[in-house]
């Protein structure tokens, strides 16, 4: 039997042996042609992988080719990885192209930000073809970033790991409800000295606060956040800036850095505000690319404002750019923008003051079903209907998007409180089949709920088109926002200049910015 097998074994490596290549090659003669002469790996985390990166390698002859040796410069002391048609490693002879095809060559990186040497914390390599004469070269360049890394802890089990958690609730058995993160366990301080990049959700725990400096810049792994539990705050402390990098904001935005992922929604949790959190502040904030950018709940235990928001942008969500619960919040100098759901969805009440605040929602991504704006006083849940008394006022506001209607109001309960006022507001409301004629919650001659507003009249946005760039809402000249605000409210100090920093005189404009020429 042993016989026959090693028999049945030389048998399959005969066979396997001639399945061969049957073609004869050349060697390269220093033409290869290269989709690109560089690979730029831009923003790579210290000792975080990056994202893979290929290049075509074409052999434009009509002779079937051998590369007798693909290698990096540095070798196997490289911090760069290759994959050649499948294959993994630093160093490759004998790579054959037929005439006129071409291989892919994929590239990563992983670099000990403490190895690196260059001033302007550049990882640079080339990859070599062939040599001598005949050598050719692609240039592989990484910006290194050194980074604060937060992640759950994790203990080594039998088959794997187990991982730190946040308790978010008990169920009725008494068996803790949680999520992947890392609890802080004091009161805690970012600073802007390096990033920082979040693996999971960081928990706020009861009594502390998380207090990030101005410039301080996080990035999130996908299915990350931050959650702020009961009694305790977030306080975000950025400052105004002076050029277009925002330099003294900060921003919270996914870890994928490649260009073609800046105006990317969903790579990322979101900023939960749990129920009973007090007192948190958003100053000179930039919330974007999430899934949803803040979930705010209620905080009718205590008499303590939910959240605070000053010259904020909250934008490109693929849900809501913030859903609040019974929660209240203080909004001045805000956009929130560009939403797969609604921009500001506020459900089972609340209290709610918003001023000089753009909220345009010209999401393509998908078919949006909501308005950018919903109030209601009622949250459903698939046993119960809940509601809550409502107050929320709007003064100098736009609110408009890429819908006829694009605000809806729902007074479910009739036995519950729900004041609205809008006030120098623009709105669009065009409704078409007149399904809201005899709906008082939308009388708009009601001078309590609807003072001094301008519906249906163009604002004037830059650019509501992010296939074009970033979407730029500042307004121009001919905006119908122009020079229509409510001025009782500039004895606010922070309403006194715009979202950019731009004074506010009167006759001033309605919105979080001030108009511009648009060149």
């Amino acid at each position: 039997m042993n016989v026959i097998f090693k028999l049945a074994i030389l048998v399959l490596i005969i066979t396997l042996s001639s399945c061969r290549k049957d073609f004869d090659t050349v060697l390269s003669n220093g033409t290869l042609e290269f989709s690109r002469d560089t690979i730029f790996f831009n923003r790579v985390f210290d000792n975080i992988s990056s994202s893979t990166r290929r290049i075509t390698i074409k052999n434009n002859s009509s002779d079937d080719i051998t590369i007798p040796k693909i290698t990096l410069e540095r070798g196997n002391n490289s911090f760069y990885r290759l994959n050649i048609d499948g294959i993994e490693g630093k160093i490759f002879n004998n790579i054959d192209i037929l005439a006129k095809d071409s291989i892919y060559v994929f590239a990563e990186v992983t670099v000990d930000f403490s190895q690196v040497t260059d001033l302007n914390f550049m990882y640079k390599d080339e990859i070599l073809f062939d040599g001598g004469l005949n050598q050719q070269k692609v240039s592989l360049e990484s910006l290194v970033l050194d980074v604060n890394l937060i992640r759950p802890n994790r203990t080594a089990i039998e088959n794997g790991f187990d991982y730190e958690e946040i308790i978010l609730a008990t169920d009725t058995q008494g068996n803790n409800l949680t999520i992947r993160g890392t609890n802080l366990l004091e009161d805690t301080t970012w600073q802007n000295s390096k990033p920082y990049l979040i693996y999971g959700y960081v928990g706020v725990p009861t009594g502390k606060t998380l207090t990030i400096e101005a410039g301080t810049r996080l990035y999130f792994h996908q299915n990350s956040g931050i959650i702020v539990q009961e009694g305790a705050s977030l306080i975000v402390n950025g400052e105004q800036s002076t050029t277009e990098e925002f330099e003294n904001q900060v921003i919270f935005q996914g870890d994928r850095l490649e260009e073609e992922y800046a105006e990317v929604s969903g790579q990322w949790g979101t900023i939960w505000l749990r129920e009973g959190s007090v007192n948190t502040q958003l100053n000179h904030t930039t919330i974007k690319n999430a899934t949803i950018g803040l979930l705010v709940d209620s905080n009718i235990t205590t008499a303590a404002e939910t959240l605070a928001v000053n010259n904020t942008q909250v934008y490109n969500t693929t849900s809501f750019g913030i859903l609040a619960r019974n929660a209240k919040i203080t909004a001045k100098n805000m956009v929130v923008a560009n939403n797969g759901k609604a921009s500001f969805s506020a459900m089972l009440g609340g209290t709610y003051n918003f001023y000089h605040t753009t909220m345009a929602n010209y999401w393509r991504n998908s078919n949006r079903q909501n308005p950018t704006l919903m109030i209601s006083d009622v949250f459903e849940t698939q046993t119960t209907i809940f509601t809550a008394d409502l107050q929320a006022n709007f003064t100098n506001c736009i609110i408009y998007g890429s819908q006829n209607i694009e605000y809806s109001l729902e007074n479910k309960e009739t036995t519950t409180t729900f004041d609205h006022a809008f006030k120098n507001c623009v709105i669009k409301f065009i409704d078409t089949n007149n399904q809201y004629a005899n709906n008082p919650l939308y009388d708009f001659n009601n001078t309590t709920n609807y003072q001094n507003n301008t519906y249906n009249q163009n604002p004037n946005f830059y650019n509501t088109d992010t296939t074009e760039g970033k979407m730029e809402l500042i307004i121009g000249e001919n905006s119908s926002a122009n020079t229509q605000a409510d001025t009782s409210v500039l004895t606010d100090i922070i309403l006194q200049k715009d979202i950019l920093g731009v004074d506010r005189v009167a006759p001033t404009d309605i919105g979080a910015y001030q108009h511009i020429t648009f060149q």
